[in-house]
């Protein structure tokens, strides 16, 4: 069986080892989701992952809710990230964008606008703001006209990124957003064709798929899914069937890849005693397996080298760790990051984490 350090095939995306880097918001663009130039200098430090997940970025105004995250949907944001793309494959990397629609969980004090959602369903706990932590907000329900113009708004992103230089993209289906939004039934309360049977609420993922590989190809396009458990309040009755059942409509469509971040009883930023369904997904679904959230070094060795999952993404160790995957080869400690820097708008706790080399050598 392979090992952590060996190549992989992501359909069009060829990487040169198994640790990916996981998306992670980290509020470096202005108000207009504009990449600040010094995130260049981020992925770079870390394109020594077999693949860099971007951080989570806005499909259009109205999916963007989190303050100083970035879009893709203006001439502008594409342009800066065009510097970035280039930046990481001139060092070696390979690099794709989640495209991210954040639907009941955008606030109208950041986006402007009223947020969005399979139903009028208002999200637990609070939303990020400019001004500080707020009251979510009860969202408009989505008219099927509105839901066509949200897929639109995906494909029209898909094209964007790749004009940007990204290798590919992936949707972000996971941790109570949009697409979750739909999937799980305890935010999804609708009565037509997108609501009800877990079959009905599979047809928004469904039709955003359609929509970004007519653009993209399916081989440049991947998914993530959060399975188990509450997050942010989306949750589900029978997550095992709802899973099993888009692991059987993702089989044999050539995607890129599918990624699972699922929650642990022991887990740090989201526990579950909800049994994880990657076991039954690996065996419904035939294409490259990723799995998430929680996992040590020891841990991912023992996912690849079993066949459980083909590669493994880390988010949060690669925030103090940019050289990551050279840590864990040599079997290097790795640092911690400072968790009050992770939505600080500037470099500090962003590009100023040493390598393993340089601390030593400051040592």
């Amino acid at each position: 069986m392979p090992t952590l350090f060996d190549p992989v095939q992501f359909g069009a995306i060829s990487a040169d080892n198994r640790i990916l880097m996981a998306p992670l918001t980290r509020a470096r663009a202005d108000r207009d989701g504009v990449p600040q130039a010094f995130v260049k200098d981020y992925y770079v430090q870390r394109s020594g992952a077999g693949l860099i997940i971007a951080e989570a970025t806005g499909i259009s105004r109205q999916g963007l809710g989190w303050p100083n995250a970035p879009g893709i949907w203006s001439e502008a944001q594409i342009e800066a990230w065009k510097p970035v793309t280039a930046a990481v494959h001139a060092a070696g990397g390979k690099i794709i964008s989640q495209l991210w629609h954040m639907g009941r969980l955008v606030h109208p004090s950041v986006s402007g606008m009223e947020p969005v959602s399979s139903s009028a369903i208002q999200a637990p706990h609070y939303a990020h703001t400019y001004e500080g932590k707020k009251d979510y907000v009860v969202p408009h329900v989505l008219t099927k006209d509105e839901i066509a113009g949200i897929v639109s708004d995906y494909a029209v992103a898909a094209r964007n990124a790749i004009r940007a230089g990204f290798d590919g993209i992936q949707l972000h289906g996971a941790n109570g957003y949009l697409i979750d939004q739909f999937l799980r039934d305890n935010s999804n309360t609708r009565e037509d064709e997108y609501g009800g049977s877990p079959e009905n609420r599979t047809r928004f993922l469904n039709e955003v798929l359609d929509a970004v590989i007519a653009e993209i190809g399916a081989d440049r396009t991947a998914i993530r899914f959060s399975p188990n458990g509450n997050t942010q309040g989306t949750d589900d009755s029978d997550p095992a069937t709802l899973f099993d059942i888009v692991a059987r409509q993702l089989a044999g469509r050539g995607l890129a890849f599918v990624e699972l971040r699922e929650q642990r009883p022991d887990g740090t930023f989201g526990k579950s005693d909800v049994p994880l369904v990657s076991p039954s997904f690996r065996k419904l679904y035939d294409g490259p397996l990723v799995l998430n959230n929680d996992i040590t070094p020891a841990m991912a060795a023992e996912i690849v080298e079993s066949g459980k999952a083909d590669a493994v993404a880390f988010g949060r160790p690669f925030i103090a760790n940019p050289d990551l995957p050279l840590r864990i080869k040599d079997g290097h400690p790795l640092a911690t990051e400072d968790y009050k820097l992770w939505y600080t708008n500037g470099t500090e706790g962003y590009t100023d984490y040493p390598t393993w080399e340089q601390a030593q050598a400051a040592a």
